[in-house]
């Protein structure tokens, strides 16, 4: 359907958020490399920075219309037989909401690249292949149907691989590349088989037309579907057994981790369940399996994380462990909850790698073995990063804390225990290494003194994205404030509600009991982390024999 709006609106716009980084990506890949040089930082970030301001202002539009969606036509791509596919932008508050988190966190990742890469002497590359990563994830979410979906999910993966492997002549970023090119083809295979199913059931693959029909098809056709479309969600967002890949995309420079972990790619999977809501609310079972593998795979990565030493890495699979809380979310039936924490989540884990990346740059080291001590040499970063880690391990009033608890509350108040007593574990251990890597990095004497000399603070143009990301970090939970009845809760459920489901008032007295266990599971992992490592220095060595075949099991990721 076509829309009617009024002057100025932003919405009949909506394909200029994906075409100005597009602009972007040809001008620095055709004049960067002989006539622009470093201008091409600044030619990506305006105009990422310029897709942010729109977004923002398609998101006002849409708040103030509130409406359930529209659909903005561009023109018809391909037609064959009875498959007729557009390239047309469904604008709808799920959408928009994600519009603001990729193009504001992908700003502000290109600003601090700027000063990140200076003296890489690929700077104009970097900055060609960085801005079509945001074009292809723009696509992914605009898209009004699964096969312009699938080709920013393809976008997004072609991206990817030339980012990680962007130092191709060393072994190590070549072959992480390859491996989450292949890995994640796995997934797509899944994708495909899930499309191509979508359209033999339904006639076509526009999201609307398909959802309607929805209630009224094949319980077992449409378990086949739901659970085909999971596999590439999996791929994409790395959940067991498809996770491997992405610790190992560490390769490549810290923005482009930043901007995996946080607004692109891994976030792609979480998006397209949450999109297909109505798909999977009618396959009997299919919700369930997404929720089982999301628990498992938290807790996974998060008992994995409690013994790496590369400061990358913890926050690899801190990653891992919180996309399985939003494929959890799913799962047990709260996608809002899913979606909120994805939008905490972009914000607080950006801010955790390029607070990294900040102390790589100041120390030339990633090992947290050789670090220590460096809160007196990089305060800001040492400030943003407790942030960030207090919203990761969900203290309050920090905006992970309003998203995660709401998760695992979800879990127990739907009726899943288990999934909640697994949520609160991993909670525990999210804590316990997130203050294992702060204190191991921040605080103590300096275990290196030459790399501790020559620390120093980064420049403002990569300290002031740290510091927007922190408050982001801060304040972004209250969006959800009061608890299952905010106004992002409001907000989205016409898009990922599901026709007919009962609404229940929440159980506030429920709610604060449950975000009390989550608070005491946050409290020991801390306790637990600073009695271990604020006390006494423990040499990893000495861990090892004392903790002698569970040691080993983590380490060998099982």
């Amino acid at each position: 359907m076509e829309i009617v709006v009024g002057a100025g609106s932003f919405i009949p716009l909506v394909w200029l958020i994906p075409a100005l980084p597009l602009a972007a990506f040809l001008v620095n890949g055709l004049f960067g490399r002989r006539w622009l040089g470093h201008l091409t930082g600044a030619i990506a970030s305006l105009a990422v920075g310029a897709s942010a301001v729109m977004a923002t202002g398609v998101l006002l539009e849409v708040l103030q219309l509130g409406e359930r969606g529209r659909v903005v036509t561009l023109y018809e791509w391909f037609g064959v037989g009875d498959l007729h596919v557009p390239v047309a932008a469904l604008v709808d508050p799920l959408s928009a909401v994600m519009l603001v988190v990729v193009t504001v966190v992908s700003f502000l990742v290109h600003v601090y690249s700027i000063g990140y890469m200076a003296h890489d002497r690929g700077f104009h590359r970097f900055f060609t292949w960085l801005p079509l990563f945001v074009v292809a994830m723009l696509i992914l979410v605009l898209a009004d149907n699964y096969v312009l979906m699938f080709v920013g999910w393809e976008g997004v993966g072609l991206c990817s691989y030339l980012l990680i492997g962007y130092w191709f002549e060393r072994p190590d970023p070549a072959n992480a590349a390859k491996k989450a090119f292949v890995m994640n083809r796995i997934g797509d295979w899944g994708f495909t088989v899930g499309m191509i199913l979508t359209f033999m059931t339904f006639g076509s693959v526009r999201f609307l037309e398909v959802f309607e029909q929805a209630g009224h098809a094949d319980e077992t056709v449409l378990a086949i579907i739901t659970l085909a479309l999971f596999l590439g969600a999996a791929g994409k967002s790395a959940q067991l057994p498809l996770h491997s890949w992405l610790p190992d995309a560490m390769e490549g420079p810290t923005p482009v981790s930043a901007l995996i972990h946080a607004a692109t790619m891994v976030t792609a999977g979480v998006y397209l369940v949450a999109r297909s809501t109505p798909l999977f609310a009618a396959a009997d079972g299919a919700l369930l399996v997404v929720g089982v593998v999301g628990a498992i795979t938290a807790l996974f990565a998060a008992t994995i994380a409690l013994v790496q030493f590369d400061i990358k890495r913890v926050m690899a699979y801190s990653t891992v462990s919180q996309l399985g809380y939003m494929f959890l979310a799913l799962g047990v039936g709260a996608p809002v909850a899913a979606i909120f924490h994805l939008t905490t989540h972009a914000f607080f884990k950006a801010l955790l790698f390029l607070g990294s990346g900040s102390v790589i740059h100041a120390a030339r080291e990633q090992d947290m073995r050789r670090l220590g001590g460096l809160r007196r040499k990089l305060p800001i970063t040492y400030w943003t990063m407790v942030i960030a880690g207090g919203a990761l391990a969900g203290l309050p009033p920090l905006a992970g804390f309003w998203s995660k608890d709401e998760i695992v509350g979800a879990a127990f108040l739907n009726g899943y225990p288990i999934l909640w007593g697994i949520g609160l574990l991993t909670g525990a251990l999210t804590a316990l290494y997130v203050t294992r890597a702060i204190w191991m990095t921040f605080h103590g004497e300096p275990r290196d003194h030459h790399l501790y000399e020559h620390a120093h603070e980064s420049p403002p143009v990569m300290t002031v994205p740290l510091l927007l990301l922190a408050a982001g970090s801060v304040l972004l939970g209250f969006i959800g404030f009061p608890p299952e009845a905010g106004f992002l809760h409001s907000f989205l459920e016409p898009s990922v509600g599901v026709e007919g489901a009962a609404h229940h008032a929440p159980d506030y007295v429920a709610i604060a009991f449950l975000a009390a266990m989550s608070v005491a599971a946050a409290a020991v992992g801390i306790a637990i982390g600073l009695s271990t490592y604020a006390r006494h220095r423990p040499d990893p060595a000495a861990v090892a024999r004392a903790t002698g075949p569970y040691y080993r099991l983590l380490v060998n990721k099982y």
